[in-house]
């Protein structure tokens, strides 16, 4: 039999311990703001019913669902007039009843109205998983990827939806990154669109949530497959949002459609006041912000990356968003599970941190040591020295043979490994080693006894 040539599908991909190293101090870093604001962790199964993820994410959103045939003979039990037909859409619910996740909220709010008797509300909850999404690779945008969410289930409080907002500018902040983060009220749509049909309200939120990608072509679209009515609606949104200052774009915005309620008007004065940024960051709010899942019904969010924080030439989109979501547990029987939510897009900030180079250091973030030995007779005390180093909690490597040094610092050179520990035959006879800090080039000979207290616990 030939040798297969290895490959993976179209949109996954493999990563390396230099690419893990750094995509693992993203996540510590999310992980650690999570959990500073009080959240728990949880996690579900990659694979749903179907009837679980249908539903929720609009028309475009079910299309890029992955799909699972069922087990066995799945088309054993098939209406031979259906498979005759050779209709897609009506063979599918004979021959599929599984899907893999599309987002990590809908999954959630499965899971808090299948548990919710033994739940605490509010319920404070981090997931950080992988999604997929049958869609079109491209650069940013991939088939698997990583989602890193934070939820508060069962508060109606605008302090949560603003508590959110904190969230992101921490750990963007803590990351290094500079970001927009943009809100925006679902309700805002609400009042504006109350003229026009609900399809075509859901078309008129998806098609200017494309606003970053084709600019003025949203008019022509809505003219196109809503109506004029429609681009009226828009192009008093633009002029609401060219306002200078938050404050200045509501009270724009109230001139401008009266239909806005004082209570939601209120919410978002509330909003403007409650939020505020770290250095580096802005909070913008941006009324062409649309979010296109339909299961929102409030406060929605993305973030962009500062334009100054990338290199030239270089673009990408959101790297995280969510939003309010009142009813989307009514949907599984529980009328209790109002909430709100964000998410980290961890596959684009690294995309975007490694762009402009902030995360060069981070392969390099764990101060570690390599035991070399420059003879078999040594080996059994290096090993020792090793595991002792361990124990103290450093991260500590033992070279396994006593090969030539340049081969063993070469190694350590590639794993990003600080310091080297070399034990030849002199250093045995005296009881020391010599450590050679691998970024410095400075060496010392001391004591074995010392080098545990040199070499700092990680």
């Amino acid at each position: 039999m030939s040798a297969q040539k290895p490959s993976i599908p179209s949109g996954f991909r493999d990563f390396g311990p230099e690419v893990m190293i750094k995509r693992k101090f993203i996540m510590r870093t999310i992980e650690d703001c999570f959990i500073q604001f009080g959240f728990q962790p949880i996690e579900t199964p990659a694979i749903e019913n179907l009837k679980t993820l249908t539903g929720k994410y609009g028309d475009e959103g079910d299309q890029l669902l992955y799909k699972i045939l069922n087990n066995g003979d799945f088309l054993d039990k098939v209406p031979a007039d259906v498979y005759d037909k050779k209709d897609s859409k009506a063979l599918l619910p004979q021959i599929v009843d599984k899907g893999l996740r599309y987002d990590l909220t809908v999954p959630m709010a499965r899971y808090v109205s299948m548990n919710r008797s033994h739940i605490t509300f509010p319920f404070k909850r981090y997931q950080m998983q992988t999604v997929w999404r049958a869609d079109r690779p491209q650069k940013g945008r991939y088939r698997e990827f990583w989602q890193c969410d934070a939820d508060i289930i069962g508060s109606t409080s605008t302090f949560s939806d603003i508590e959110l907002l904190d969230l992101y500018d921490q750990a963007f902040h803590k990351l290094g990154l500079p970001v927009i983060i943009r809100f925006n009220n679902r309700q805002v749509f609400d009042a504006i669109l109350a003229p026009l049909a609900v399809n075509d309200a859901m078309r008129f939120m998806q098609l200017i949530d494309k606003y970053d990608k084709i600019g003025e072509k949203v008019a022509e679209l809505l003219s196109q497959e809503v109506n004029a009515q429609a681009v009226e609606i828009w192009e008093n949104l633009l002029l609401a949002n060219q306002e200078i200052g938050n404050a200045a774009k509501l009270a724009k915005l109230q001139l401008l459609f009266p239909s806005i309620s004082q209570e939601l008007s209120a919410e978002i004065e509330q909003n403007i006041k409650l939020s505020s940024a770290s250095t580096g960051n802005t909070i913008d709010l941006d009324f062409t912000l649309a979010r296109g899942l339909s299961y929102y019904t409030g406060i929605i969010y993305e973030v962009l990356p500062q334009p100054s924080a990338l290199p030239s030439g270089f673009s990408i989109g959101s790297i995280g968003g969510g939003g309010r979501y009142d009813k989307l547990t009514e949907m599984f029987g529980f009328d209790g599970g109002q909430g709100v939510g964000i998410s980290f897009g961890l596959d684009r900030i690294y995309d975007v941190m490694e762009a402009a180079n902030l995360l060069n250091l981070q392969a390099q973030a764990n101060q570690n040591v390599l035991i070399c030995i420059m003879d078999e007779a040594n080996m059994h005390a290096g090993y020792t020295l090793c595991q002792s180093l361990i124990k103290q909690g450093t991260a500590a490597q033992f070279y396994p043979q006593a090969a030539k040094l340049r081969k063993q610092l070469d190694y350590a050179n590639a794993q990003n490994i600080q310091f080297a520990a070399i034990i030849g035959q002199t250093e045995m006879d005296n009881g020391t080693a010599t450590i050679k800090n691998l970024i410095t080039g400075e060496q010392q000979e001391m004591a074995l006894t010392l080098i545990e207290k040199h070499i700092k616990p990680i």
